[in-house]
């Protein structure tokens, strides 16, 4: 056995590895300082058009579709709604008249409105807070799955009417049953990529605040009884006195519009 070949053969191959290594890491660095250079770039871009945002989620993530099934009411759960006239609509759809009004404070109506709906709402504590549409006079809150909304989901909502007078005195039910998830959780795209997003396709305007940035669900798939939801992106900005929420699929990246929100809403609805 030539002793001495085979190690010539180890070295050489050594080495190679060793080039490759070197040549990866050198690959990782420069894609590491090709994204800082981006980020930087970004943060340049938005600063010179006046828009601002803070707090952005700095963690990558990871997200799954899901399932979900529109939620049929029993009666047993019907009973437990007091000091109010319920109708049902094909069991999923709940309206209720007060029997008393509740004023609305000025100041801190989202709190008391909070502590009413856990205790005279069937599984109020599921919801949180989106919109209080003064013109139409709505006040929304959307369905939550892991403390994130399903977005724009007018099979998950509760809608709240308010009179002249500033009191709710009936509000409107759906809700949706979480099932099983569709894939394995895979890593999404990050808050600030989102926003690179929007921006690049000019769907921020300059001198614009970035309020909030949060993660929700938007569906992705409807069909009469079921849905598919995808993790989203959901920005909250304000520009000149008008707020504007934007939506990204955290998978693909694509930007939902608006007009396809509307036209859910009012299907839904």
């Amino acid at each position: 056995m030539d002793w001495s070949r085979i190690k010539t053969i180890y070295i050489v191959a050594f080495l190679i590895l060793d080039l490759f290594l070197v040549s990866q890491l050198v690959t990782k660095h420069q894609t590491n300082k090709l994204e800082v250079k981006s980020d930087a770039t970004l943060e340049e871009n938005l600063k010179t058009d006046g828009i601002v945002y803070e707090n952005l989620p700095k963690d990558i993530p990871h997200y799954q579709y899901m399932s979900a099934n529109t939620k049929t009411f029993t009666e047993d759960e019907l009973k437990e709604l007091k000091n109010q006239e319920i109708t049902i609509e094909d069991n999923s759809i709940i309206h209720s008249e007060l029997d008393e009004t509740i004023k609305l404070s000025e100041k801190d109506f989202i709190s008391e409105l909070n502590s009413l709906i856990k205790a005279n709402i069937l599984y109020g504590d599921q919801y949180s807070y989106w919109d209080y549409d003064k013109e139409a006079m709505k006040i929304t809150y959307y369905q939550t799955f892991n403390d994130q909304q399903l977005l724009m989901n007018g099979s998950a909502h509760l809608v709240f009417y308010v009179n002249e007078f500033n009191e709710i005195y009936a509000y409107d039910q759906t809700m949706l049953e979480i099932g099983e998830p569709l894939n394995q959780e895979e890593e999404v795209l990050t808050a600030i990529r989102s926003l690179e997003i929007l921006y690049r396709k000019g769907m921020l305007k300059p001198n614009s605040w970035v309020k909030k940035v949060e993660m929700g669900y938007y569906t992705l798939v409807s069909m009469e009884e079921s849905q598919v939801l995808t993790p989203t992106w959901h920005l909250d900005v304000e520009h000149d006195g008008e707020r504007e929420h934007l939506l990204v699929n955290a998978f693909d990246g694509q930007i939902i519009q608006m007009n396809t929100i509307n036209q859910e809403k009012k299907t839904m609805e």
